[in-house]
């Protein structure tokens, strides 16, 4: 019997609890697992591919939150019957397989187990407020706070300290990063243009490397929170 091989941020006894999964699910780059108004009913953990957390406006602009990885849970865990959506989309940017494992199962199996709920709810808590943060960022700070803060967040995942700077070790083209800030390619290649010809970053056949990381998080008041709630991820 296939199981589940591994559950990010949750303990074993809880990720044993939720394997083997209800079923195993193929996904396709461009298509959703699941979409903004759906309701909820089962969650998922990402066995490969990638998966985009994000939410689109009424006027068309995409806002990225989050990349999940392999090995992560995606979607809320519902603790009561009550029926609830989806405020964000999952979108598929790369193919790869999910396990699914529905609500109903979760609250009957673990009905007896306080500690593993505590558990599942923190870990769905910690979703939550990595998405607020880049909400407040975004409305706060305009257009350039929320490339500044998505370039922090961008660091505190994929960072290597170079002697120079810190090297973004990840390819994201500019309409992506552009999708962090819900903004134009336009005005990110014109605000990124601006940091390197100030000496902030500097950029090399597409790659990022940022020189100056605290002027990054003193133009947007940077409370320095924890990277687990910092990132990309």
């Amino acid at each position: 019997m296939r199981k589940i091989p591994r559950i990010n941020g949750l303990s074993k006894q809880l990720a044993d609890r939720l394997s083997p999964p209800d079923q195993f699910l193929t996904i396709k780059k461009n298509t959703f697992l699941f979409q903004q108004g759906e309701k909820v009913k089962e969650l998922y953990i990402l066995l490969s591919g990638k998966i985009q957390i994000g939410k689109i406006s009424p006027d068309g602009r995409e806002l990225t939150l989050r990349f999940c990885d392999v090995g992560d849970i995606i979607g809320e865990f519902i603790f009561d019957e009550e029926e609830v959506s989806y405020i964000v989309d999952a979108k598929v940017v790369e193919d790869g397989e999910v396990a699914v494992v529905k609500q109903k199962r979760v609250r009957d199996e673990l009905m007896d187990d306080s500690k593993s709920i505590i558990e599942l709810l923190k870990h769905s808590n910690l979703q939550y407020r990595k998405d607020q943060t880049k909400f407040r960022d975004l409305v706060m700070f305009g257009k350039k706070g929320a490339l500044y803060s998505t370039l922090i967040r961008l660091s505190n995942s994929y960072g290597v300290k170079k002697v120079d700077g810190i090297y973004l070790d990840v390819n994201l083209t500019n309409q992506e990063i552009a999708n962090f800030c819900a903004t134009s390619r336009e005005s990110v290649n014109r605000m990124l243009n601006d940091l390197k010809r100030d000496g902030i970053i500097g950029i090399e056949k597409g790659r990022i490397t940022i020189y100056q990381l605290d002027y990054l998080k003193t133009e947007i008041n940077c409370e320095n929170c924890p990277v687990v709630l910092c990132s990309i991820k």
